[in-house]
């Protein structure tokens, strides 16, 4: 497994994060029992992981709970990442960065993931309705009273991550970055390389799209995060995507560690999550941590994403 640090934190992060999204069970992901769910996170950190990615949205704390059972006996074997900012109201999710309901999130994640500290606590999304100075200042207080190690935002755009790290000390920016979404590129992904501040790429493999697993459009339910987060599955889109892959099948290795080793290779990026619902997965995907695409691959995939600049 290679390590990369973590801003200036001194922490040296595992250049893979085990995602968790996907153990909220539910119609989001599909159902994953616990006892998969533990030993995925077991395969994860035997495997060199040392950073394991949560929410309290996903699953309304399933995730966290799961989290929670799995690491006790492993704590200091690994950093906690989790994330504060969003609610249900009136069945609509909203985004809340008040100082009042960040207390309240990291309380209750502190109980469901058992520990007295979390080592990577981010704001989930950007709340419009109150002010970043105010959230940041909550966070740090957070962070001096020993709750918080380190402060992170997530899906913040490039003006906000500057406002931000000019209240506290932001050490990490995660955001969607894959083969198919590269709008960081030219924003984000620049300044969090100009600031020294980490970033955490989610979504590698566009929800999957990129493994090769799909030759025809599926059929996705409502509930599905595929259809509602991930755009790819739809007409030219996808036919688009076919024809990428099939320049992809030709690097010499799994479509899925192409993928992943592509996230690894931007400048800028310090680690990559991937979501893994059973052990088999999390080794398949750790494969792509120890070896790099050469030059001459990096330019036919770089020709062959030229193709895809017309998809929306």
């Amino acid at each position: 497994m290679e390590y990369r640090a973590l801003s200036n934190t001194g922490e040296k992060i595992s250049v893979l994060t085990l995602g968790t999204w996907v153990f909220s069970g539910g119609g989001t992901w599909g159902d994953v029992p616990v006892d998969q769910c533990v030993k995925t996170i077991y395969e994860a950190i035997d495997r060199g992981i040392n950073v394991i990615d949560t929410a309290p949205f996903y699953g309304f704390g399933r995730s966290e709970e799961i989290v929670g059972k799995a690491i006790q006996p492993q704590r200091k074997k690994v950093l906690i990442a989790t994330k504060c900012g969003l609610r249900m109201a009136n069945g609509k999710i909203v985004t809340d960065l008040t100082p009042e309901f960040i207390q309240e999130e990291i309380d209750n994640s502190l109980l469901r993931l058992k520990t007295d500290y979390i080592d990577l606590y981010q704001c989930h999304w950007p709340d419009a309705n109150t002010p970043v100075e105010r959230t940041m200042k909550k966070l740090a207080q957070l962070q001096a009273e020993g709750k918080v190690r380190f402060i992170g935002v997530s899906n913040f755009e490039p003006a906000l991550i500057e406002q931000a790290s000019k209240a506290a000390s932001v050490v990490s920016l995660q955001s969607q970055y894959s083969m198919l979404d590269r709008s960081v590129e030219e924003g984000a992904l620049t300044v969090c390389r100009e600031k020294g501040i980490g970033f955490l790429a989610y979504g590698p493999l566009a929800g999957g799209i990129l493994t090769g697993k799909y030759t025809s459009p599926p059929n996705l339910k409502k509930s599905d995060a595929r259809s509602f987060f991930y755009q790819y599955y739809q007409g030219k889109k996808f036919e688009r995507v076919l024809d990428l892959l099939k320049e992809l099948k030709t690097m010499g290795h799994p479509l899925n560690q192409v993928a992943l080793n592509w996230v690894k290779c931007q400048q800028g990026v310090t680690s990559i999550l991937v979501g893994c619902r059973n052990p088999e997965q999390v080794e398949h995907n750790v494969g792509a941590a120890d070896w790099n695409l050469t030059p001459e691959q990096l330019g036919k995939i770089s020709a062959a994403l030229a193709s895809l600049e017309d998809m929306e």
